[in-house]
């Protein structure tokens, strides 16, 4: 940036600090972003050349002859338990109980509460049962083993506090697994928390002194989400990156893929840049079991919304990708967005069906999406059972920016949502809502995968849906999927960097040794960003010292209040100097773009209304079924309730919701996370509500389903809190029929 660029943004800043706060420096922004952009030597894409391609591109649907036939696993018996979280090794979620049913469904009552006493947090992860025992996390940091019948705890196990936590530093944060063990090797419930996999005895909650070193071995790029068990290894994605096989018996490590490949590697050449980071398995993994296929669904490339440091495809960022879980060999991968701009991940496990298809029954993989398709690929082969169409897409108008020239623009299966917002979806609630959200509106740019631009937000409906990493189930015998979905109107921003990192010989700020402590592990070493937590660059343009304060106070989902920073008036000024760049010591001298290419991007922002209800026309959530053998969707229903809107005469509009749905064969689809703290039960085939419960506090996992001496349960975590916002707690609730 030139000397007399930084004296205008210097002056414009002051000013706007005196006069006009906050929407002076949006218009120091924009300023900055036009007069940045006129020295940007860059090119710039040419809409005409990608015009003058051919609008669509279809990928060609398996022959009847490449399609595989079906195995016949699994086979029912073997789905009446509940010993790895998402229900079995396909991640299915179903359960092959039928005493609760459509019949008696409305006389579910509590059977027990269980409350860990440990504090007040969010936790994601679905319950596992075995013998009786549940095991699950608690928001204090402990493995607790509790009695399914009464919810009577057994016995704790209580894990270390690491110096930094990070959002991967949560105890089995989103799934755990039982190993019945193997010859000299004992049971075990397998986890990751951190930088580790853990190994409990699930008798006693010790750890196995044998696995690794005192029952934990090292997971490079840290853990969050529950792997599967083949044979005897262990095969589970890393949080920042790659999937990795472990021995049960010895914890040593077997193999490890690297998702963004190495050089060298199938698909290093996909990535062109100093940007190399990202396409992480945060959602899940599936495993067929007979072939021995781990399937990973895998997350966008980094950094989000910002690609002109990473041109090309980026594999395998957004593909569902599978391997061989023996060797770790890959042996095909299905890319559905390419080089993704605008963090629209596979954010959820794989899930394992059987279908049919010219008569016969066929194994198929399905991972469900962001911007709400759904990917339906041949298990072994990896085609698509439909053609799989692209759309051309825009171009960018960033500087430097080379954005894919394909899109997906499904047909079948039919979407669940489009990533596109049109004009027709502001909300009509009331006329003083459709005013507000429409002067928002005209001051965005908006179409179909629209890319991010400087200084003016973009907008579109898939940062936080259609579909989530809660993800998906389907009713083994029918080949039906279901998943709950969001409708919600993200914002997203480019600026041109205007900051300067510390030069490598000076020493940090006391500020900057805070941020290292206490945030970094969630923000990033250089206040970047890591997934859904936002970037801290350019927070002086678009926040307050007054506004950190309150935040720090009372949190935002997911980031807690730091109440300890609040009392030392001292360092928490520090603190707010170094983020809001005050006081800093020199920068390091400007050699070349960092993998940012200069910009920084202010992303997970959603318009809503003058009274905080979502920007677009409800429904906002939904609950959705698919059946996988047309394609077509069958049904569709809102999925939460505001209860004063109700009260309004407002039609029920569904609510944002982070839970997912589980299915029985007794017909009917358990499902939670919405706003109003309730659980629900539907009927398979027609999306009625049959019967909901409050929870104690929000549920932000699929429930559990299990027996236990000829009873049925159904067990939800219900901690609260998270990205919903509803307080927080520590509960497990499970409901039965009257004994």
């Amino acid at each position: 940036m030139s000397p007399a660029i930084h004296e205008i943004i210097v002056g414009l800043n002051r000013r706007g600090h005196r006069r006009h706060g906050a929407q002076a420096l949006v218009l120091t922004l924009a300023v900055v972003a036009a007069l940045t952009a006129a020295e940007d030597r860059r090119p710039v894409e040419d809409p005409a050349a990608r015009a003058r391609l051919p609008e669509f591109q279809i990928i060609p649907a398996a022959t009847v002859a490449e399609l595989t036939p079906a195995s016949g696993w699994p086979v029912a018996a073997t789905l009446r338990t509940w010993t790895v979280s998402h229900g079995d090794a396909g991640a299915r979620r179903y359960s092959a109980l039928t005493q609760i049913n459509r019949s008696n469904v409305r006389q579910l009552r509590e059977a027990w509460t269980y409350r860990s006493g440990d504090g007040e947090g969010n936790i994601q992860c679905n319950p596992i049962i075995v013998d009786g025992i549940m095991y699950v996390p608690t928001v204090g940091r402990a493995m607790v083993a509790v009695d399914a019948t009464s919810g009577r705890e057994v016995w704790r196990h209580q894990l270390e506090t690491p110096d930094q936590l990070g959002l991967d530093d949560a105890p089995a944060r989103r799934g755990l697994v039982f190993w019945p063990g193997e010859g000299a090797y004992r049971p075990r419930i397998v986890f990751a928390c951190g930088k580790w996999v853990y190994a409990l005895d699930p008798a006693t909650g010790r750890r196995i002194a044998d696995f690794g070193s005192n029952g934990r071995t090292p997971l490079p790029t840290g853990g969050t989400a529950v792997g599967v068990i083949f044979d005897n290894t262990y095969i589970v994605p890393g949080f920042s990156g790659d999937l990795y096989s472990y021995h049960l018996g010895t914890g040593a490590l077997l193999w490890r893929f690297h998702t963004v490949p190495k050089e060298g590697e199938y698909g290093a050449d996909t990535w062109v840049g100093s940007a190399r980071v990202g396409a992480n398995c945060w959602g899940g993994v599936a495993l067929d079991e007979q072939r021995g296929i781990v399937y990973a669904a895998i997350g966008a490339a980094r950094p989000d919304y910002i690609g002109v440091e990473r041109h090309g495809d980026n594999l395998y960022s957004d593909c569902v990708l599978a391997l061989d879980a023996r060797t770790g060999a890959r042996l095909w991968h299905f890319q559905n967005i390419r080089h993704d701009i605008w963090d629209l991940d596979n954010p959820a496990p794989p899930v394992l069906a059987t279908i049919t298809r010219e008569g016969r029954a066929i194994d198929v993989v399905v991972a469900v999406t962001k911007e709400g398709g759904t990917l339906l690929l041949d298990r072994v082969n990896g085609k698509p059972i439909f053609p799989f169409r692209l759309r051309r897409a825009p171009v960018s108008t960033v500087p430097g920016e080379v954005t894919a020239p394909y899109q997906p623009y499904p047909e079948l299966p039919e979407p669940i949502s489009t990533p596109e917002f049109t004009l027709d979806e502001i909300t009509t609630r009331t006329p003083e809502a459709h005013e507000f959200v429409l002067k928002q509106v005209q001051r965005s740019a908006y179409g179909w995968y629209e890319p991010p631009r400087l200084g003016q937000p973009v907008l579109y409906q898939s940062s936080r849906g259609g579909a989530e990493w809660t993800g998906a189930c389907v009713d083994v015998p029918s080949g039906r999927l279901y998943v709950s979905s969001n409708n919600l109107l993200t914002k997203t921003t480019l600026f041109h960097s205007d900051e300067e990192e510390r030069a490598a010989s000076q020493a940090p700020s006391p500020g900057e040794t805070i941020y290292l402590q206490t945030c970094a592990a969630c923000h990033g070493v250089r206040r970047e960003g890591v997934g859904m937590v936002p970037t801290l660059l350019g927070l002086r343009h678009r926040s307050s010292d007054s506004e950190i304060i309150e935040l720090l106070r009372v949190g935002r989902p997911p980031m807690p209040p730091f109440p300890a920073l609040l009392e030392n008036e001292t360092q928490r000024d520090q603190l707010i100097d170094f983020l809001m760049r005050r006081n800093q010591p020199p920068g390091r001298p400007r050699t070349g773009r960092d993998d940012r290419g200069g910009y920084f991007a202010v992303g997970y922002q959603f318009i809503k209304d003058h009274e905080g209800y979502p920007g677009c026309e409800p429904p906002w959530g939904l609950l959705n079924c698919i059946d996988l053998n047309t394609g077509r969707i069958l049904w569709r229903v809102p999925l939460g309730e505001y209860e004063e809107l109700t009260r309004q005469g407002v039609p029920k509009t569904g609510t944002e919701n982070f839970g997912g749905p589980t299915i029985t064969a007794g017909g009917l689809v358990f499902v939670t996370g919405t706003y109003d703290r309730k659980i629900r039960a539907f009927d398979a085939d027609t999306g009625e509500e049959l019967w909901s419960a409050v929870l104690p506090f929000g549920g932000y996992a699929a429930p559990s389903v299990y027996e236990v001496g000829g009873r049925q349960y159904v067990v939800v975590n219900a901690s609260g809190g998270g990205r919903v916002g509803t307080p927080p707690g520590d509960a497990y609730t499970a409901f039965a029929l009257p004994e």
